[in-house]
């Protein structure tokens, strides 16, 4: 059993928190610390620790505060570095090397961003559930087997994003780093093909752009793909 909180997922901010019944974690902190403190009813000390991808603000806002609030982060050097954190709360990880945290074994893998050294997360547990969490990537590299719940970025529609720039809403200049740092809805489709679904139960779509995505068609896409369950997480 594994189950998906999406606090925030948005350029505003992104944090998730998911549990196997019996370890709860944090996925990035991108939200105001009380905003955090409200999405997790209050009891952030029950938290087991808390992953982080990269160092860009929408995804560590709160990190500073989860630190003094006596939560371990655990995220690459180059983050740490990035976000100049350190002490026994900052758990360093290396890529391909896995860490245990509570019941869920937990593989980093380097993702592609225009980050310090940014990383997705492969999360098992005891009862052979695996999770996959990558975000803000514009291709993963890696093939992954047995995945039962999938959290993948979808921030945005090559096709809409063109249509924005002819229009005139959106700068050309965009264009260039969103290929160079995220998720297509046509990347998450190869992604897809790509890797073994036999097992996914649910697939949820994270981090939409706020102008060049498109929720029902994203939702209704991935779904004609995969025959799966998926969401949207909420924003």
């Amino acid at each position: 059993m594994i189950e998906i909180t999406s606090l925030g997922s948005s350029s505003a901010g992104n944090a998730y928190r998911i549990t196997d019944g019996k370890t709860p974690l944090l996925l990035d902190a991108g939200l105001r610390y009380k905003d955090i403190q409200r999405g997790l009813a209050f009891q952030v000390s029950s938290l087991v620790g808390c992953l982080v991808s990269h160092e860009h603000g929408d995804h560590t806002l709160a990190v500073k505060d989860l630190i003094r609030a006596g939560v371990d982060i655990y995220t690459s050097a180059g983050t740490a570095d990035a976000l100049r954190i350190n002490g026994h709360r900052v758990r360093l990880l290396q890529a391909l090397q896995p860490i245990t945290i509570g019941t869920w074994s937990i593989l980093p893998f380097d993702t592609e961003h225009d980050a310090a050294e940014p990383f997705g997360f492969l999360l098992a547990n005891s009862a052979g559930d695996k999770l996959l969490f990558a975000t803000d990537t514009y291709y993963i590299k890696h093939r992954f087997s047995g995945l039962t719940h999938i959290m993948i970025e979808c921030n945005y529609s090559i096709q809409i994003l063109n249509q924005n720039i002819a229009a005139g809403r959106v700068p050309a200049v965009m264009k260039h780093r969103l290929l160079r740092s995220h998720f297509s809805l046509e990347n998450v489709k190869e992604f897809i093909k790509a890797n073994d679904m036999r097992r996914v139960q649910e697939i949820h779509l994270l981090h939409l752009s706020d102008n060049n995505s498109d929720e029902a068609l994203f939702k209704r896409e991935i779904m004609a793909l995969t025959g799966k369950q998926v969401f949207v997480a909420g924003r």
